[in-house]
């Protein structure tokens, strides 16, 4: 993993100034790539790099060009297959100059242009320049997992792994997207490409822009996640050819994540997911002292300590347990709001960042975690009240309007996804302020695109849900705000084995009922993990944490939470209503009051998350 960022100016070349603007872009960087950082800046080309060393540690440096030196790469992440592509590419005759698993792309590109993306099995975001054709292309992974932001400004395209770098760029604006904002509220979190940020793009996951000379820029997809249609499930096999092919599939993806030239770890949550990573580990590993990591919570019902020393123990694994207090909460909300660059709806990236701060002190520049198996194989509640809802058990209320919103949005009248939307626009419209209101319908994410509709239709209810789930959830918000951006913080890698591709894609052949087995969720995951991981881990009720949220900040008094609470400060930055944020801060201070979360949002903590980010960036 690494930080890259860059700018391609049309019209003019670089000049003096510009190798000012790139080293300082950069530095705004230097947590993602600790160990070297370089800067190239040629014809009207500037690249920035920061690294951080795990695979090819000598001569590992970019950019990184091919044999003639006319195409050329930065990239941040990781090309996991590039041992059997480095050999491919040798039996053509191509000559490789490092030992690095970057350097197998500009080769491939030599080979067969944008089409090598189907050749890839990796988390990576890089921008190439062919020199011959002055064309750029910039792409961001099959899964998303590593992010890519970019914005036109004056004549120049300008991107970056993170948006602070591109905010370096002195022709670039700090403006508020509104719409950014109320997708948040909406949803999980952002949905790329929106950011918060007027003007600032996220690259979706799957795609590529391409930049010719005169600055046209044209964005191509070249995956997604696709589930068979339902006359396509006509060809079912066994259930054990299910296990057997996803076990395959699954220790490949294991072995590949494992490749590096530097120690690695695994977070170990207690649940299904890690201790099947953990377990796995050990089987192909067993001899080898592992790292493994944990978060642990003083209260007694918050608490897994138990079932991770059950795996660490049964794996052999060293368990590294960070005990979080809830005043670690507000001791790191604000550094978390900066490296995630967006306002948050609940605190537990700061449990993320402290668990890498943890990872980092121990010398470990890898981890492997366990996100993606609850969106590809129905592992929450969603999913059960979807079946419910067939079996007439549960009814979700709706009317008439409420369900042409639906058909609007995922095609479908009878989806529900999380909430009745048009009930929620009330009570947005009661946190906005008057000025923002009076354009509610044009900031209005539901307004704007959300969702490849055409990817639902003819979809039984598990694959649909599914695909919104790892859409809207997973990409833009626990795989990037949450996972990347709260681990590279620390400099730490995180790696994704259930996000392989190749696992991914055989997932969707998988029969729902298997996934859904009348109302066990995870159902083949389980079957299969049932060879290596405990009984105890396997039968446990899937355990949903919720950290403490602003009800619990509010009662500790803390005085930079309280002043940007303040009706002072609400009214100076006039997003929302001052009157309405003091109802909210007297109800959520009672010593009763709870969150019935994930069925309730905390609108205070986006509140508060929002505030520290004007502070931070505008």
């Amino acid at each position: 993993m690494c930080g890259i960022c860059g700018f391609v100016k049309f019209g003019n070349g670089v000049t003096g100034q510009d190798k000012h603007v790139i080293q300082n872009m950069n530095h705004k960087l230097l947590h993602r790539g600790p160990d070297a950082q370089d800067s190239l800046l040629f014809d009207n080309i500037a690249l920035g790099f920061t690294r951080l060393s795990i695979i090819g540690l000598g001569n590992g440096m970019q950019p990184i060009s091919n044999e003639d030196d006319s195409v050329l790469v930065v990239c941040n992440g990781e090309i996991f297959n590039y041992i059997e592509l480095r050999e491919e590419l040798k039996l053509k005759g191509h000559v490789f100059k490092t030992s690095t698993d970057v350097e197998v792309i500009v080769h491939l590109y030599e080979e067969h242009h944008m089409d090598f993306l189907h050749k890839l099995n990796g988390q990576f975001a890089f921008s190439l320049y062919d020199k011959r054709t002055k064309m750029m292309f910039c792409v961001r992974d099959h899964m998303g997992i590593i992010p890519f932001f970019y914005t036109f400004a004056n004549n120049s395209f300008i991107f970056g792994s993170e948006i602070k770098a591109i905010l370096e760029h002195p022709d670039v604006k700090r403006e508020v997207d509104l719409v950014g904002l109320d997708q948040i509220f909406t949803f999980a979190g952002l949905i790329s490409p929106r950011t918060v940020f007027k003007n600032i793009n996220s690259l979706e996951n799957g795609h590529y822009i391409s930049i010719n000379s005169e600055g046209r820029l044209e964005k191509k997809q070249y995956w997604d996640l696709t589930y068979p249609e339902q006359d396509e499930l006509k060809e079912v096999k066994s259930e054990g050819y299910y296990i057997e092919k996803l076990e395959e599939l699954f220790n490949n993806s294991i072995k590949l994540r494992l490749r590096a030239d530097v120690p690695s770890g695994f977070y170990l949550s207690g649940g299904l997911d890690s201790s099947l990573i953990a377990m796995k580990i050990h089987e192909f590993a067993p001899g080898i002292q592992k790292e493994a990591f944990s978060i642990d919570f003083i209260d007694s019902q918050l608490s897994e300590s138990t079932y991770q020393k059950l795996v660490a123990k049964k794996c052999g694994a060293n368990l590294n347990q960070k005990v979080f207090f809830h005043d670690d909460i507000s001791s790191r909300l604000q550094k978390s709001v900066y490296h995630s660059e967006c306002p948050i709806k609940e605190t537990y990236n700061t449990a993320s960042l402290s668990l890498s701060e943890t990872v980092r002190q121990k010398g470990i520049k890898v981890i492997l975690s366990g996100e993606g198996a609850d969106e590809l194989f129905a592992g929450y509640v969603g999913y059960r009240f979807d079946k419910m809802r067939a079996m007439n058990v549960v009814n979700y209320p709706s009317d008439p309007l409420e369900e042409q919103l639906r058909e609007k949005l995922w095609g479908d009248k009878n989806f529900f996804y999380e909430r009745n939307f048009l009930e929620f626009d009330a009570v947005k419209r009661s946190l906005y302020s008057s000025d923002v209101n009076a354009s509610f319908d044009e900031i209005n994410c539901l307004n704007h695109f959300v969702i490849d509709k055409s990817k639902l239709h003819n979809r039984d209810m598990v694959n649909k849900r599914a695909y919104v789930d790892y859409k809207i959830r997973l990409v833009d918000h626990l795989i990037s705000d949450h996972g990347d951006r709260m681990s590279m913080a620390n400099s730490v890698e995180v790696r994704y084995p259930f996000l392989d591709k190749d696992f991914v894609e055989f997932s969707t052949k998988v029969p729902s009922d298997l996934k859904l087995k009348d109302f066990t969720e995870k159902y083949i995951l389980k079957e299969m993990a049932s060879k290596v991981v405990p009984k105890e881990i396997i039968e446990r009720e899937k355990f949903g944490f919720v950290a403490p949220g602003s009800p619990y900040l509010l009662q500790k008094n803390i005085e930079y939470i309280n002043d940007i609470l303040s009706s002072d400060t609400i009214k100076k930055q006039g997003y929302f209503n001052p009157a309405q944020i003091e109802k909210l801060k007297n109800t959520y201070q009672q010593k009763d009051f709870s969150i019935n979360a994930p069925f309730e949002s905390d609108l205070l903590i986006t509140v508060l998350t929002f505030g520290i980010l004007q502070e931070e960036f505008f």
